[in-house]
């Protein structure tokens, strides 16, 4: 995709040479447009939002609440039905959190997968763990897509939540959370979806997937750090306690009672992310600009030439080889660690991850200390896969591998 000139930083020159960015997956570049709607609140219309009857207050909340109806639209939900958060971490401790609407008991089961970011996992360990419940994993097959027939045998009577990640941070690896959902909702269920990976990268449909939660990040896609989303349904969130306490979320308070304000306002204590709301509205309107299919489709062009490239040099192994992949790869070369491999693509200019990715279980599953992972946006091309490859090359003959 011709999107380059949109993002500044791209210009840089790291060690001399030309930025190859390939950890998308972690954080993604800006383009001008998030940068200067961010700038233009701040210089234009900073003040505090619902709570002024000046021009600037009223500006702000505009803006503000624009940004609310964009993201609400763009994953198809109802305005109310989407609480900002600052990450998709945070949104998915809101859910744990607010574990009184589960009304769970002891004896009951959480269901997750093997595949969970920590931030997917550890919330929900720490909740078994508060409540007496059991977590349970839904195991893999060889090439790192989920073992359906035992997420069946897993979903069962006494589960009551069900939380997986449409899209493994680690392995890229696309989970079929419809019929997961289904299979949650068959036993009464709720089906709670980690989209920090999905959303960024092709088209998400809260209705198609009829999912009772999901949660994304705006820095994942293109927008700006501290600022997240928590899509519910209304009915749900209604039903839950406030994960904050404080300003803003109150409809009326006396030194005895509280009642708190309307959705989404009720989840979203003290001033919020004002400018980050308003750089994620921006990024929305960037990607929608471009075309969510097109996105997938260029996306998936880097995701075959990058897996042919990189299978093709003797000693490197890819983890994670699902028919259903994003443009995620992971890969291990023999002999070199991967710091060690990092730290020489870096010194080409070439910024890729290394490590568990936030995904220890995981690792230690498929018995491996970490990964390499090279992941790609909108801006990535065939030419700086190409330069990935040689520099993998390059680190080979330093290792003499």
């Amino acid at each position: 995709m011709d999107v380059r000139k949109d993002f500044p930083i791209l210009k840089r020159k790291i060690h001399g040479k030309e930025l190859v960015y390939l950890d998308n997956a972690a954080t993604t570049q800006k383009p001008q447009v998030v940068l200067d709607a961010e700038r233009d609140y701040y210089t234009n219309h900073n003040a505090n939002i619902h709570r002024g009857v000046y021009v600037l207050s009223e500006e702000a909340t505009n803006l503000y609440e624009k940004a609310h109806e964009k993201a609400s639209h763009f994953i198809n939900a109802d305005f109310q039905e989407v609480v900002f958060t600052r990450n998709t971490t945070e949104s998915l401790n809101l859910l744990a959190y607010s574990y009184s609407v589960w009304d769970l008991q002891k004896g009951d089961e959480i269901v997750l997968s093997r595949l969970e970011h920590h931030s997917n996992l550890v919330p929900w360990q720490q909740l078994a763990q508060l409540k007496g419940v059991t977590v349970k994993f839904i195991e893999l097959e060889n090439d790192g897509s989920l073992d359906m027939e035992s997420a069946k045998k897993l979903i069962g009577k006494k589960t009551k939540i069900v939380s997986i990640a449409h899209m493994s941070n680690a392995l890229g690896t696309i989970n079929d959370v419809r019929e997961l959902g289904k299979m949650a909702h068959s036993v009464n269920a709720v089906m709670i979806v980690d989209g920090a990976q999905s959303v960024p990268h092709f088209s998400v449909d809260v209705k198609k997937l009829d999912c009772d939660f999901l949660a994304f990040s705006a820095h994942k896609m293109y927008g700006p750090t501290g600022m997240g989303c928590l899509y519910g349904k209304k009915d749900l969130l209604e039903n839950m306690k406030p994960f904050l306490y404080g300003g803003e979320m109150i409809r009326e308070v006396s030194y005895e009672h509280t009642r708190f304000n309307d959705l989404p306002w009720k989840f979203e204590a003290g001033t919020s992310n004002i400018a980050g709301a308003i750089g994620l509205g921006a990024a929305v309107d960037y990607v929608s600009s471009l075309g969510m299919e097109s996105i997938e489709e260029y996306e998936k062009e880097l995701l075959m030439y990058g897996t042919k490239k990189l299978s093709a040099i003797p000693g490197l192994t890819l983890i994670g080889t699902s028919k259903k992949k994003g443009g995620i790869i992971s890969f291990d070369m023999k002999g070199i660690p991967p710091h060690d491999m990092a730290s020489i693509l870096d010194a080409d200019g070439i910024c890729v991850r290394a490590g568990h990715h936030c995904a220890m279980p995981l690792m230690n599953h498929l018995g491996i200390h970490g990964t390499c992972r090279a992941s790609f946006g909108i801006y990535n091309t065939k030419k700086e896969i190409d330069r990935l490859a040689e520099s993998i090359e390059k680190a080979k003959k330093i290792f003499k591998v």
